[in-house]
Order: structure tokens, then sequence, then C-alpha cells
């Protein structure tokens, strides 16, 4: 039984969830930050120094960084469905889940802050629209790779890519803004959406 230590409504938090979900893992989570117990405390900091969620425990092994945590399941009770053993097909996978890390996430951080968290710290208009802009800018090279695979990211099957990315895309069509209407992407969702994992725990109206 794996326990997973964060609140439910984190995104990062949804990626292992989904996950488990998908590989059909057992697990147990608690609730950890915002409102409920903080990941600041000794108890948390003892097993995750950076006070972030989520943070997993598999029986003695404790792990955090969400992207970590994903591939790490994957490889433990996975094996080659979701994250192929073959070096090509796996670096090519791993590029999609660091693109969503690094450049997407990035792009779309203060526009989110501001149009859905409301932060006080977020309230320069010039760069809530730098923010969007990048964001859409990101969301065209994503439309650009769906025209080529005309499925998931990566090619014709699901992988291990298509978590990140798929909440991500959840979070785009959920936070309101003028958005170009990109009609793979749209396919996209639309597709993640017949998966019951993603409807219990990516495209679940939480943003």
């Amino acid at each position: 039984m794996i326990k997973i230590l964060g609140r439910s409504n984190s995104i990062n938090v949804r990626k292992v969830l989904w996950l488990c979900e998908e590989l059909d893992v057992e697990y147990e989570r608690e609730d950890w930050g915002r409102e409920f117990k903080s990941p600041k405390s000794t108890e948390y900091l003892a097993l995750n120094p950076n006070a972030t969620i989520p943070t997993i425990i598999d029986n003695e092994f404790v792990l955090w960084q969400s992207n970590s945590i994903i591939r790490y399941l994957a490889n433990q009770y996975n094996s080659q469905r979701l994250y192929s053993t073959e070096a090509k097909q796996r670096a090519i996978i791993d590029q999609w889940i660091d693109w969503q890390a690094i450049e997407l996430n990035n792009s779309w951080m203060y526009a989110l802050m501001n149009i859905i968290r409301h932060s006080p710290k977020h309230q320069d208009p010039a760069l809530v629209q730098h923010s969007i802009k990048e964001w859409i800018s990101n969301m065209q090279i994503l439309e650009n790779q769906l025209a080529e695979t005309q499925a998931y990211v990566t090619g014709h099957n699901f992988t291990l890519a298509d978590i990140p990315i798929g909440l991500s895309v959840q979070r785009w069509y959920l936070t309101p803004f003028d958005k170009p209407d990109y009609f793979h992407v749209k396919r996209y969702y639309d597709l993640l959406s017949e998966r019951p994992a993603y409807l219990k725990w990516g495209n679940n109206g939480q943003n």
C-alpha cells in the first residue's frame, strides 16, 4: 500500500493519484498543505526537506518531486506499458514531461495566480498579459505535436507524458481568458476524458 501525502486538489498530487488509478496500485492519501497539516512541520520535513507536496511512502521507501514519483511508480509497477524501457522512446516521453514542468508550467504561472488564485503579488496587468502570451505560445507547440501524432502526446498510445500534460490541458480549459480554438488540443482533451482515471483525478473540475 502506497501512502501519498498531499491534498487532492493539488495538480502535482493529482498526477500521482491519476497514475495509481491507471496502474491499479493500491494507495491511501493523507491531507497535507494549505488548510490541512503543514508540510513545514518537523514530521513532514523529516521526509521532504523542501516542504512541498506530494511525498510518497512505499513501504520504507520515501520519494518527493511529482515527476520523479510518477517515473518511479511506472518503473516499479508497470514496466513498459506507460514508460517504455527502449532508450529513444523513453527519451521522448521524458522530453515532454520535462517540457511541461519547465516551459509550459512556468508560462502559465503568473496568469494563473492572478486569474484563479487572486494573489495580491500577481496584479501587474502587463505581466498577466505576458504570461498569457507565453502560455498560448506553448499550447501552440502542443497543438502542433498533437496534429502530428493524431492521438496522444508521444504517439498512438497513452504514456506517462500524458499525465502531466493532460492535467495542463484541463487547466488551460478551466482558466477563463480569451484563447485560441486549438482543434487538436480539444480532440486530445476529449480523448483523455474517455479514461475513467482522468475523469476521477484529471478532468474533475479542479484547477
